[in-house]
């Protein structure tokens, strides 16, 4: 089976949901990890907007590459920015790619109420969840470029 990892900034949200929605649709073809380049905890709105629908990461932790169990990946895919312009340095054969996200927690930043909040982090989980149900076409594609 392959193994991917979703690295973002802080293993906070973004590359949290990607994992949750990885691990919940593509779990026959992937085993997925997500970290970070630092870890920030795992963020309550990512949970919030996750659990809305049905995926529990409640029990997912925030770690750096360092900390996981496995550090040689089939594939990397970054998704902020920072995480793709500092990501660590893997074997050869991985295949990194970048698929930025706006960063829920800034979205918010200036958010009045909950839902105001949770908006954002819906907003930014549906455009995960929609590249996670491409992700195999996705990366068969990058493999033959």
């Amino acid at each position: 089976m392959k193994t991917i990892l979703f690295l973002c900034t802080g293993n906070s949200c973004r590359s949290q949901m990607a994992e949750g929605l990885a691990k919940h649709y593509l779990s026959d073809t992937f085993k997925s990890y997500s970290a970070g380049i630092e870890k920030h905890g795992l963020n309550p709105y990512a949970v919030k907007a996750m659990k809305e629908i049905g995926i529990d990461i409640t029990s997912h932790q925030s770690n750096t590459v360092d900390e996981l169990e496995i550090n040689d990946f089939d594939y990397v895919i970054t998704v902020c920015g920072h995480a793709d312009e500092n990501c660590p340095f893997f074997p050869a054969k991985t295949l990194k790619v970048h698929k930025g996200f706006e960063d829920p927690p800034k979205l918010a930043a200036n958010s009045k109420t909950e839902e105001e909040i949770l908006s954002h982090y819906r907003k930014v989980r549906d455009e995960i969840h929609k590249y996670i149900i491409q992700l195999p076409d996705i990366l068969h594609l990058s493999c033959k470029n």
